[in-house]
Formats: C-alpha cells, sequence, structure tokens
C-alpha cells in the first residue's frame, strides 16, 4: 500500500481501541455487521484487538497489524471514488436571548415519536401526523438548550452536531437527537437562484454575511427553503481534544475515524486511504476507522473524513474533495476464509432495493 511505512497510526490506533471496546459488548458470535457479513464475526476481531491493546508506538503498531490484518482493496462497482471532509464547528452562544444570540438551539422535543425513520409528532388530544416542516415548528417555538446567532444555528442544523462556548469560559455539545423527517433542501441554491447571492458568495460565511445585512424577516423566508429541522441534546464536552460521538457510539478522532456507507461498509473497521486536498498537504495515505456514517456518504470507495474541532478544522476539511483508494483491513482468519470459500457480495455492490 502506498507509504504503509511511514504513515502515522497513533490517530487511528487510539481510534480503533474505542471501537474494540465497543466489540466487546456484542455477542461473539454474531456478525460484526448484518448489511456486511464478509467481515466476520465479533469472535473473529478478538485477536486483533487484542494485539493492537498492546500497541505503544508506531512501530510497534505496524509490526502488529502486519502479523494480525490483511488488507483487501475496494473495487467499486460502478468506478465512483470521492473523499470528502467534515468537522465539530464552535459556536458562541448565551443560556438566555441576548441580541445577535436570540436564535434557540432546538431540544428534542416531547411530542417526537421517532417512528423508525418517518417522525410523528403527538398532538394534545393523543392523535398523530407526521412531524411539521421548519417554519410551522419555528412559529410554534421550541424549547431551548442555549441560544446562538441565527446563522450559527442554521449551520448547526446541517453540521448535525457542535460545541457551544459561552462567555463564562464553559463548553457545551450540541449532539444531534434528531430531524422532523422532511428533505433537506439547500437554502444556498435558493439564495442563488433569486439573485441574492453569488455562487461564490455560496459559503458559510457569505451566508452569515449577507443574513446579517438582509434583517430577520428575510433571513427567516430563507431558512424556511429548508423544510428539513434538527433537534439536539446537551451533553459535557468531555475529552477537548476529541470530537463528538459518531454512529458507533464512540467519539471521534481527529484524522482517524471517517464515516463511511453502512449499507455496505461495517463500523469500526480500520481501513487504509490513498487520497489527496490541500487541507492533508497535498497527496496522503492514511489509516482511518470507520466510526460513523452520512446520508451524503454512500458507496463503497466513499468517506468522509473528520478533521477535528473548530475554525481551522473546518477550513482544513473544506479543502476535502477528491478521489482515491481504500483498503478495508481484514482479520487473517477472515481474510482466509473469503479466499477459501468465496463470498459474492465482496464487490461493494449495493443492494438491492
Amino acid at each position: 500500500m502506498p507509504n504503509w511505512s511511514s504513515v502515522r497510526l497513533e490517530a487511528a490506533v487510539s481510534a480503533f481501541k474505542r471501537s474494540c471496546e465497543k466489540f466487546s459488548a456484542l455477542e461473539i458470535t454474531a456478525p460484526l455487521s448484518s448489511a456486511a457479513p464478509w467481515a466476520g464475526r465479533v469472535e473473529d476481531w478478538a485477536e486483533p484487538c487484542g494485539a493492537l491493546s498492546a500497541a505503544r508506538s508506531d512501530e510497534d503498531a505496524r509490526a502488529l497489524m502486519e502479523q494480525v490484518f490483511v488488507p483487501v482493496e475496494v473495487v467499486p462497482p460502478d468506478g465512483s471514488r470521492k473523499f470528502t471532509g467534515y468537522f465539530e464547528p464552535t459556536y458562541e452562544a448565551r443560556r438566555t436571548p441576548t441580541p445577535p444570540f436570540t436564535e434557540p438551539v432546538p431540544a428534542l422535543p416531547a411530542d417526537l415519536i421517532p417512528n423508525n425513520g418517518k417522525p410523528l409528532q403527538r398532538l394534545p388530544n393523543g392523535t398523530t401526523r407526521p412531524y411539521p416542516a421548519r417554519a410551522q415548528i419555528t412559529t410554534s417555538g421550541v424549547q431551548a438548550i442555549a441560544y446562538a446567532h441565527p446563522a450559527d444555528v442554521f449551520f448547526l442544523q446541517i453540521q448535525g452536531s457542535g460545541r457551544l462556548t459561552f462567555p463564562d469560559g464553559t463548553t457545551m455539545r450540541a449532539v444531534y437527537a434528531a430531524h422532523n423527517g422532511h428533505k433537506f433542501v439547500s437554502t444556498a441554491n435558493w439564495l442563488i437562484r433569486t439573485g441574492r447571492i453569488t455562487r461564490g458568495e455560496a459559503s458559510m460565511q457569505g451566508i452569515r454575511a449577507w443574513m446579517n445585512r438582509a434583517g430577520p424577516a428575510e433571513t427567516r423566508m430563507a431558512m424556511n427553503q429548508n423544510p428539513r429541522f434538527v433537534f439536539f441534546n446537551a451533553e459535557v464536552e468531555g475529552d477537548p481534544s476529541l470530537g463528538p460521538a459518531g454512529a458507533e457510539g464512540v467519539p471521534l478522532t481527529p484524522l482517524g475515524s471517517m464515516a463511511v456507507d453502512t449499507s455496505l461498509h461495517p463500523l469500526g473497521v480500520p481501513m487504509f486511504v490513498q487520497t489527496t486536498a490541500p487541507g492533508l498537504g497535498g497527496d496522503w495515505s492514511g489509516l482511518l476507522v470507520a466510526q460513523d456514517t452520512g446520508g451524503a456518504i454512500k458507496g463503497a470507495v466513499r468517506g468522509d473524513i473528520y478533521f477535528g474541532t473548530g475554525p481551522q478544522a473546518g477550513e482544513r476539511a473544506g479543502t476535502m474533495n477528491a478521489p482515491g483508494r481504500l483498503w478495508v483491513f481484514l482479520p487473517r482468519a477472515v481474510a482466509a476464509r473469503i479466499r477459501n470459500e468465496g463470498y459474492a457480495g465482496l464487490d461493494m455492490a449495493p443492494p438491492a432495493p
């Protein structure tokens, strides 16, 4: 694999150890992922987890991984290869509404019924209906975990999680809890289409500058073009060097965690990536662990690399949009089983609709 002998492994090994803690709570004979049975059973991962727990340096980790893993390159059936980046934003906030921090960071409402991904609203008379769109929710009012600038809350809902900072120096994580079930619609595209901004202004900074110029009423109209509305839970910050919990339920590690398509890949598995981005210093190879997913992450060689927290991480993540190659690290017993018995799904073809 390109540059395997020189890549930094510390972040990914640390992330993998947290995934191993999750594995230890699972039934040992269960598949690691029902969507990806090629990855073997939980018991197959006991040896790699035990071996990597002893790694104290990159050299230790490299030698141990060569002993217990076989890297298998994933070849996408449709030829599509894409790697992007994401991060945990930080936003200034207040405990009570204080201009310009007037927009509630919405708490998970008691009337929301998950309903297998199609949320319902329980009405006072006991009946239910599909959960309302953004415009109706904001008109009716929401409970708040904090208050922030309207543009920041809007972007927080797009990002899905973020870190809130308060004047007294305390922090809070706003962690994704649920959404209202409506389809995401790009407000940026609406602003461009209606001539309010140019395509070159369609960044977070450009849209926020437009909102400051436009005023509250027009800003609300623009935000309402996106009917999807995201609710949050308030959580303590925890280890400030780590990110929020990903889909696997473990904190994300900067340049050690990656979001993948979980209809094709298992969570918790180490993956080797070769790609390029200015925010990675150009051509880059590295080890990452599949610990998250996302609605836009679809495909066999499709990854979203977690860059960390704050503006600098955001700037680096924003430069990441390139093709690349992907190898999955499999325990030797699993790789031998595939080699001897074969497995039709290893080509990562998407499941039939």
